[in-house]
């Protein structure tokens, strides 16, 4: 085995692992509303969410074909260099999501990957190896626009249909049209999750894909693999399984605080938004666009609290989110490229597996899971380092309104002596 070949395996594996990690980041995206009315239950959520996931990544490839073509300048770097780029661009996506993980917010795994590329290319061939702007092409075309654009479109459609939900429903009995609302959760949320694997598991197929023509063995101008489709599909669908509980309390709780109305208007919004960027092959920010939905339905619903504070934080994460991922990945590339070759490539993957470890372990002070989930906001998970992120029970109105209001193992009251073996896992 060539060194060179070598490099290409860690590239793979190490693009899975990112698409892993985006898998349970961006879980809230399409079960954090369900869950916080009471429409699904936590685990259940999570591995009905992971089996779409897997499903909506074989629908469309046009994503895929975006990111592999419309960042780096193929003709300006090829073989070793190009791989070395994506190496590091994955590297840098990858700790920015388990650090947004840490604190709960529900930033762009999309954008921390395109700006891992994005400082990588800068930091081996300047400004002029990142196409920014193409035709149809480009960073601005293809990322810039669709960022901005999709929360505020979220909004104001998730907005006015929440209003009209409300108008239309104001003398009905409200416990009849929350049930009903939950039964549509359902369906709206697996949507959701059938949308998100369209649009987020080919970004990774797009960079894989990119490793593939760095390496020789594949032409810009070839299908993806299908061994590219399926290990993209799996480990997407791996990770949004094991729930990211701690972004899904976020979003369903700390935002806005969720109604089944409110929560069918955002997953409708939200899948019809995502569901349609695929098909023309932009590759958009889910969380970006499921936030924008979910702040529009407090916009729209009578009386409803939306706390500012909490969107000011996922703002500033989003805003930082191209630069900082882009830092990281310049940073991991310089350090590859003055150690040289193999070795370098191995040094930035230990320092990748070291530093994952270090933030798992810090998540371990707060932690948060299947059965705390649902707890009343106090605040961000882990930003003060010291006792439980949550401390009170709030969920639906009554177990009544529930569509199985059953003895849920996951939503066990947290003195039940069984709750430590339902909490083993602080994803």
């Amino acid at each position: 085995m060539t060194a060179e070949l070598f490099v290409l395996l860690i590239v793979v594996v190490t693009a899975l692992v990112f698409d892993f990690t985006n898998g349970f980041h961006d879980t809230a995206n399409a079960m954090a509303t369900s869950i916080a009315t009471g429409a699904l239950r936590p685990r259940a959520a999570v591995l009905l969410s992971g089996g779409l996931n897997l499903i909506g990544a074989f629908l469309s490839v046009e994503v895929a074909a975006t990111v592999a073509e419309g960042i780096v300048r193929l003709d300006a770097v090829s073989g070793a260099d190009l791989l070395a780029i994506v190496f590091a661009g994955l590297v840098g996506g990858i700790l920015w999501n388990l650090l947004t993980w840490l604190f709960g917010l529900p930033s762009s795994s999309s954008h921390a990957l395109f700006g891992g590329l994005i400082g990588a290319t800068i930091a081996a061939l300047g400004w002029g190896g990142v196409i920014w702007s193409a035709g149809q092409k480009g960073v601005l075309t293809k990322i810039i626009v669709p960022a901005v654009l999709a929360p505020v479109v979220a909004a104001l459609v998730a907005s006015i249909g929440t209003w009209l939900v409300y108008r239309i429903t104001r003398g009905s009995d409200q416990r009849v049209v929350n049930r009903s609302f939950r039964w549509g959760q359902v369906g709206s949320a697996s949507l959701v999750s059938l949308a998100h694997g369209t649009n987020d598991a080919q970004k990774t197929m797009g960079i894989i894909f990119l490793a593939l023509i760095a390496y020789g063995s594949a032409q810009p101008s070839d299908p993806l693999p299908l061994w590219v489709i399926v290990a993209c599909a799996v480990a997407i669908a791996a990770g949004t399984s094991l729930g990211g509980w701690r972004i899904i309390r976020t979003l369903g709780k700390g935002l806005v605080d969720i109604t089944p109305p409110q929560g069918l208007a955002a997953e409708s919004t939200s899948a019809a938004i995502i569901l349609t960027s695929a098909h023309f092959g932009l590759p958009l920010s889910t969380t970006q666009t499921v936030t924008g939905a979910i702040l529009g339905t407090g916009l729209g619903r009578p009386g409803a609290e939306v706390r500012w504070p909490v969107l000011g934080r996922m703002v500033v994460a989003w805003v930082f989110t191209l630069p900082l991922a882009g830092l990281a990945g310049a940073i991991c590339w310089a350090l590859a490229h003055l150690i040289g070759g193999l070795p370098g490539v191995l040094v930035v993957f230990a320092i990748l597996i070291a530093t994952a470890g270090l933030i798992y372990l810090r998540s371990r002070r707060t932690p948060v899971h299947a059965a705390n989930v649902n707890e009343q906001w106090t605040s961000l998970p882990g930003t003060d380092g010291t006792g439980p992120a949550v401390e009170t029970r709030s969920g639906p109105a009554s177990d009544a309104d529930a569509i199985d209001s059953g003895d849920d193992p996951a939503t066990a009251p947290p003195g039940d002596s069984r709750a430590p073996h339902r909490a083993a896992r602080n994803f």
